[in-house]
């Protein structure tokens, strides 16, 4: 039930045609202060209507409001303020939480329709760094809130499988490179070699054009280039889906720019039959000035194409494909100029469709105030930074409970989800900088507090050992139990607006706001008291375990019922 739909009806039937009930909707606002109620109504927009002051107009209107919902109203200068019944507000959201359970908040915005994620996206021959971490978590976060609204999410992991990196790697393998070595430890020496490439390289530049004709003849099915690009994509992907199992993240395609190398000359075709190629200095362009864009290089002087090429028959492959409704690139930030390029270039071929698509930019992750680089090998490995958080949460939580069952299996959920929740509670254009010690942390805005508020809730239940009647009442209206039941009554607009803004950030924050609410709550409570309330108190905590369980989900985070 929407309550400020309500309000807003309630309103509507006082003050006329003046405002319609989706502008009064609109306009109501949620009080910065509890003291000041529950909904806000600010009379500034009908002074001109009813010539007559805005404080006038709300004590007009306060005397003449009435609803079952409204407990009162106060007229405070020129706001209407609004306390709801808690009693009815709270039976009500109680009820529906526990009937619809983990649905409670689905939406059908979406109707089946497709969404493609582009995410993640390692580059081939590299070992996964913590700057992989946040296209990759986003983009899983944005699939489960988008299937929650829907659509049908479709999780792609368009490796960096291709491009003149290659011609890089396969010089250094042949300069200094073993068969030997790079079996026995395969992304390791991989990165080493990347890395010698390019420290040499600033000393001896004609290295760059050996690795320029390299992946030139990649490009012509040279034999022993193609063989080489092989072995190092298959050696990449064991050790990138180790990872992506730790994470508990799959996708639906690992087509990677590889898998458009024959759909390109098709691309190419497009543009040429739609007349907006041109050529400058012997390269293939469109010209965007018309965008305040930058030419968008189509093919290289030498032939070669592009990655801008690739991710235009990419973009006609998904739409062929999959039809989408929306089609998401959760790409960093850096990279705003290579999409802006991209759907101007669609739009300049006619194809409307690219309007749907949207570059999800985000911030970095920092050490130390510093961006991580893998050219000149200052990475920071994914797979050692989740283990290490796996045993930092291992260390706390024998300390905390040590007869705990399954006590590894809870280390990994805690940890790995530490390190994404950390990740998705921060606005994902900001940066932020990161230390072990500030994640697995059990107090404080973390996912093990979230995990750890959870399984409390666990813990009452099992205590109880009862099923809540949802036929009996379940009203409560102490002040404690209210500010959980209204993070509860938000949750749909919650979802809404993660969906709208595509930012898991919202999630995170509602999850940790649930949290802090109910361990006051807990604190101020006597949850299992023998009174009439206790039922409803036991509705509470479930409903609340819900909600928690539900919001990690929607995060890529685990929820042990003990910890």
């Amino acid at each position: 039930m929407d309550y400020k739909l309500i309000i807003a009806e309630t309103l509507q039937d006082q003050i006329g045609d003046t405002l319609t009930t989706e502008e009064i909707y609109t306009l109501l606002e949620k009080p910065k202060s509890v003291d000041h109620g529950d909904v806000a109504f600010p009379t500034f927009s009908l002074a001109k209507v009813f010539r007559k002051a805005p404080q006038q107009i709300a004590t007009d209107l306060g005397e003449k409001i009435s609803n079952p919902i409204i407990a009162k109203v106060e007229v405070v200068g020129p706001y209407l303020n609004f306390f709801l019944n808690k009693e009815i507000v709270s039976d009500t959201i109680l009820k529906t939480v526990l009937e619809e359970g983990a649905h409670y908040g689905d939406q059908q915005i979406g109707h089946g329709e497709s969404i493609p994620i582009d995410m993640s996206s390692p580059n081939i021959a590299k070992p996964i760094s913590m700057g992989h971490l946040r296209s990759t978590v986003i983009g899983n976060s944005i699939a489960e809130i988008v299937r929650k609204v829907g659509f049908k999410p479709i999780k792609i992991n368009h490796l960096g499988d291709w491009g003149t990196q290659f011609g890089k790697l396969i010089v250094a393998y042949k300069l200094w490179g073993s068969e030997e070595k790079v079996k026995a430890e395969p992304i390791n020496e991989l990165l080493r070699l990347y890395v010698k490439f390019h420290e040499v390289a600033e000393t001896q530049p004609e290295l760059d054009d050996e690795a320029r004709a390299w992946f030139k003849k990649l490009e012509d099915n040279d034999e022993e280039a193609v063989a080489l690009w092989t072995w190092f994509r298959e050696e990449s992907l064991t050790e990138f889906n180790h990872i992506y199992d730790m994470l508990g993240i799959t996708f639906d395609s690992f087509n990677g720019e590889a898998f458009y190398n024959d759909k390109m000359e098709e691309v190419v075709s497009i543009l040429e039959e739609k007349n907006i190629l041109s050529v400058d200095r012997g390269a293939t362009i469109v010209d965007l000035e018309k965008y305040n864009l930058n030419p968008a290089l189509i093919r290289k002087s030498d032939g070669a194409t592009l990655y801008i090429t690739r991710d235009l028959a990419a973009a006609l492959y998904r739409k062929r494909n999959y039809n989408f409704a929306k089609s998401l690139y959760v790409v960093g930030n850096e990279q705003s100029n290579h999409f802006k390029q991209l759907k101007a270039v669609l739009k300049e071929a006619g194809f409307d469709w690219a309007e749907d698509m949207h570059h999800i930019p985000f911030g970095l992750i920092t050490q130390g105030g510093k961006k991580l680089s893998t050219r000149k090998g200052k990475i920071v490995l994914l797979e050692e930074v989740l283990n290490e958080a796996v045993a930092s949460a291992n260390e706390q939580i024998s300390a905390k409970n040590p007869d705990l069952k399954d006590k590894e299996k809870v280390a990994d959920q805690v940890g790995i989800g530490a390190v994404v929740f950390h990740d998705l509670k921060n606005d994902r254009l900001n940066n932020f900088d990161f230390t072990i010690e500030e994640v697995v942390r059990f107090e404080g805005e973390t996912g093990p507090y979230v995990q750890y508020t959870r399984a409390r809730a666990m813990s009452i239940l099992r205590k109880a050992n009862v099923d809540i009647d949802l036929t009996a009442p379940l009203a409560l209206s102490d002040s404690y139990s209210w500010e959980v039941v209204k993070l509860l009554q938000e949750y749909p607009d919650t979802i809404s607006r993660a969906y709208e803004k595509f930012e898991p950030s919202v999630i995170a924050k509602h999850a940790i706001h649930l949290a802090q609410a109910f361990n006051k709550y807990y604190a101020n409570s006597k949850v299992l008291a023998y009174d009439a309330e206790k039922p409803a108190r036991l509705a509470l905590v479930q409903a609340v375990a819900t909600i928690l369980k539900e919001d990690l989900r929607l995060l890529g985070v685990e929820a042990p019922d003990e910890m």
